[in-house]
Order: structure tokens, then sequence, then C-alpha cells
């Protein structure tokens, strides 16, 4: 596990691999009804069967809402007994996540920054589905990281 200090090093490098995590239609659903995004391609898997992906599939923002997940499995910080999000530079989401996907991210850092109190890394997560060669979204996420 890399130490804060010794992150700066890292800049460029692998931080590591998440664990998988099932997109199944009732993470969806349960994602739907916190954000009262109902879109049928989502939630309606009748209707979804004949849409443009064939089946419902998972919203982007959930996606984008595993990274704390996908973060929390890749890497951790010996001497963090905090880390949070700031905040995103660069989101993309660049294929669909079909319902019963399996995803993973693989995590790297681009840049570092010393705090007054802590450090601002940059992490960049690239998020697979299992069996596509083509990532599902690429996102630049903030974190701030206290001892």
């Amino acid at each position: 596990m890399p130490v804060m200090i010794d992150l700066q090093g890292l800049t460029g490098q692998s931080l590591g691999l998440s664990d998988w995590v099932l997109v199944d239609q009732a993470r969806i659903d349960a994602f739907a009804a916190a954000t009262d995004d109902h879109q049928w391609i989502h939630t309606d898997p009748v209707r979804a069967s004949t849409g443009p992906f064939g089946t419902t599939v998972g919203h982007g923002f959930l996606t984008l809402s595993l990274l704390p997940a996908f973060i929390g499995s890749a890497f951790s910080l010996a001497d963090a007994r905090l880390m949070i999000n700031y905040g995103l530079n660069r989101v993309r989401f660049t294929a669909p996540v079909p319902v019963g996907s399996r995803l993973r991210a693989h995590c790297k850092l681009l840049a570092w920054e010393a705090l007054d109190e802590g450090v601002q890394l940059t992490v960049e997560a690239t998020v697979e589905r299992e069996g596509m060669a083509k990532p599902v979204c690429i996102a630049e996420s903030l974190l701030r990281c206290y001892p």
C-alpha cells in the first residue's frame, strides 16, 4: 500500500484494479428510485427489450456513483484516516451498461498535490465491462486524503 508521502513518485502509474460489481435490475431500480430517473431504458424491461439496447441499461450516473466502491477496492492508503471526494474533472460514458453486466475499474494516478494537511490526488478511473474491450466510463476523480 502506498504511503501518502510516496505517492508523488507514482504519478502516471497504476494504483490498482477494483473488485467486480454487478449491475443487476435491482441496483438499477434502486438508483432510479433514489434519483427519480425512471426513464424506460433503465426501468421497463419489456419496453427496453424493443429499444436501442435490447434490454434495460444502467444509468451513466449509476456507473459514476460506483467510483467510491471501485477506488476503495482498488487501493488504500495506509496512513490516510480520511479520504473524501472533492469532485471530478472529466467524465465520459463511452458505452452502455446492459443489465447483468459486471464492472470494475482500473485506477491510475494522474496527479499529486500537497495540501496544508494532506494531499489531493487526481485519479483516472477507467471502468470496464466484463468481456468488452471498450470501457463504459472514463472519469478523473479528485480525492483529498488526510493523515
